[in-house]
């Protein structure tokens, strides 16, 4: 997963962490442990579509977000 870009987009909307997990219906923590992959934690289809409708994100910023298969 690619936090950085997910992270970004999150502060180009002018939303913080706790908004997104409001929207989505997360705790900030639970929001917390899926972005940094914390105790296998990761985001479900139904939250990565949730994320993508209120961030107008593409197919393609989806799998460049959720599916970054690059090792940094």
């Amino acid at each position: 997963m690619n936090v950085g870009k997910l992270l970004g987009i999150i502060k180009e909307f002018g939303d913080r962490q706790e908004d997104l997990a409001n929207a989505i219906g997360l705790s900030r923590t639970r929001l917390s442990a899926k972005l940094h992959g914390k105790n296998n934690a990761s985001f479900n289809q139904p939250e990565i579509a949730a994320i993508k409708k209120r961030y107008s994100l593409t197919s393609e910023q989806i799998d460049d977000i959720f599916f970054n298969t690059n090792v940094s």
